[in-house]
């Protein structure tokens, strides 16, 4: 009779560990080629939808193109007429200039102004946050800019609230000194996004220097501009470069409340309203295709003029 020392128990069924694909393609094809093969979808992406299309459109701003027949050749030509021959241009470079130059600080300033209220703490924040990032949201809608046009009307709103002081209101989006105003206060409203990447810097504060601040005496406005604003310049420059390429980029609003045609005396003719016009309005894509490049020009001028001078006013840890 064996004694249960001597009873081996026999092991189970290996079970059999599949290697994953990734696994799978870097044995194969190595870590490079596995790594490309899952970029493809994004890299087909970019080549067919991005990078494609762009160097098209580069091919036809050096082309009369209307889009029924083919491209043809023209060399420089839409160029010299931009440069010589246009006062559409002039008249929308000025409009579109004006607009990033009023809106953009504006923006920033009231934005900041709120993530400032916002960050003394007060109770439910979260509301708050939602509350105020809602116009991010719906300012460039279609909806909103239709009822943006209703509010500056002749009998709009706005105009109904000046009556009851007595105060006989233009017709603001009819009124070339006023039309471009209405959208640069519509552009303010949209302040949502950078407000909450200011409040965002602003919780990276340590409050151990306002505290230091406060025992030496330092009164809450001179603590801002000597502790706030500077460290919270790297997130100003980067909002002001993000914004300041969304005003350059603003369609929607000028192209409703001026009902696509820039105002009266071309008041709104933003650079993305004209582009539109010439594109297919005029159905002269050749053209609108150099406008675009030359937008590309002026933002990226823009925005290598902001981190070239970014070394003397922006101030990082170090």
């Amino acid at each position: 009779m064996s004694q249960p020392s001597d009873i081996m128990e026999r092991p189970g069924p290996v079970p059999v560990v599949r290697p994953t694909l990734r696994a799978r393609l870097t044995r194969r094809l190595g870590p490079t080629g596995a790594a490309y093969v899952f970029l493809f979808p994004w890299l087909a992406g970019f080549l067919v939808l991005t990078a494609g299309p762009a160097l098209y459109s580069l091919y036809l701003s050096f082309t009369s193109y209307d889009l029924i027949s083919s491209p043809s050749w023209i060399g420089l030509d839409n160029y010299m007429r931009i440069a010589t021959d246009d006062p559409k241009f002039e008249a929308s470079v000025k409009v579109t200039l004006t607009f990033v130059l009023l809106s953009v600080p504006l923006k920033l300033a009231f934005a900041l102004a709120v993530a400032l209220l916002l960050n003394r703490g007060l109770r439910g924040l979260t509301v708050y946050r939602a509350i105020f990032y809602l116009p991010s949201l719906l300012g460039t809608s279609v909806a909103i800019a239709v009822l943006w046009r209703q509010l500056f009307a002749g009998d709009g709103l706005i105009n109904n609230l000046l009556a009851k002081f007595g105060i006989q209101g233009p017709s603001w989006i009819s009124d070339p000194d006023t039309a471009l105003y209405t959208l640069v206060i519509l552009a303010i409203w949209q302040f949502g996004s950078p407000m909450i990447i200011f409040l965002a810097g602003l919780r990276q504060i340590p409050t151990d220097m306002y505290e230091a601040a406060s025992i030496d005496g330092a009164s809450k406005s001179r603590q801002f501009w000597r502790i706030t604003l500077p460290l919270l310049t790297p997130v100003v420059f980067f909002n002001a470069v993000v914004q300041t390429i969304e005003a350059f980029k603003a369609f929607t609003s000028a192209f409703i409340i001026s009902g696509g045609t820039g105002g009266p005396i071309n008041s709104t003719l933003f650079y993305t309203l004209y582009l539109y016009q010439e594109a297919f309005g005029y159905f002269r894509m050749g053209y609108a295709s150099a406008l675009a490049w030359i937008l590309l020009v002026i933002i990226a001028f823009f925005t290598a003029f902001s981190f070239l001078t970014a070394r003397y006013w922006v101030h990082y840890d170090d």
